[in-house]
């Protein structure tokens, strides 16, 4: 296994970490998505990683993508019982009957919410935090201590009014972390700068309003 020279101005948690997490860090995490497909992904990948290392599910993400059809969930919503066999014996993924099942329903769920709101990213950032809510400072000791936000809780309750699965706020802040709906690289990561003006340049989906 390859570890990256730790190198200065990166969050704590990839300090050290294996090349390949130190590349998601600095290419993929908070950085704003709003790719129905990248979206959907992430958020069912989150709801894989319960309970397991994020790592251990980026290493499978290939996996995952051509067993579940690129998360194309159009595509996914016609899956039925014969899939989920076939991918409990998919040596290449979390092999987790609730979890497949979950990503199934939520593809249905998924195809429901873009034909009534126009795409999942429109719905998804509607929930964006107002930046002057966010911690005047982000440290390891802040972030570390905080394992929901507001925010995250009231996706996660919307999402499973909506019908969603393995969507607990835990997960949706992660997933949130993840796709830019905040920004959580620490105040002395150099990639902090970065995702801010990626976001700044993010053009926000049509039906969700900008809090910037």
């Amino acid at each position: 296994m390859t570890t990256a020279a730790a190198g200065p101005g990166r969050c704590f948690w990839v300090q050290g970490a294996s090349a390949e997490y130190v590349r998601y860090h600095d290419a993929e995490w908070g950085f704003p998505v709003a790719d129905d497909h990248r979206l959907f992904e992430k958020l069912c990948l989150e709801g894989f990683q319960s309970g397991l290392s994020w790592l251990t599910i980026l290493r499978k993400r290939e996996n995952f993508r051509r067993a579940f059809a690129g998360f194309d969930y159009r595509k996914l919503a016609g899956f039925g019982g014969r899939d989920v066999e076939r991918l409990l014996q998919d040596a290449g993924i979390v092999r987790h009957r609730g979890k497949i099942e979950a990503t199934l329903n939520n593809a249905l769920r998924a195809c429901e919410m873009a034909d009534e709101l126009g795409s999942i990213a429109a719905y998804l950032w509607r929930f964006e935090p107002d930046p002057a809510s966010r911690p005047a400072e982000l440290t390891e000791a802040v972030l570390s201590g905080m394992a929901t936000t507001p925010e995250s809780v009231a996706l996660s309750k919307d999402l499973k009014k909506r019908g969603w699965r393995f969507v607990g706020p835990t997960t949706v802040y992660a997933f949130m972390q993840a796709v830019g709906l905040v920004n959580d690289h620490t105040h002395d990561c150099a990639f902090r700068a970065k995702a801010a003006a990626a976001r700044a340049s993010f053009r926000v989906p049509a039906g969700a309003p900008d809090s910037r």
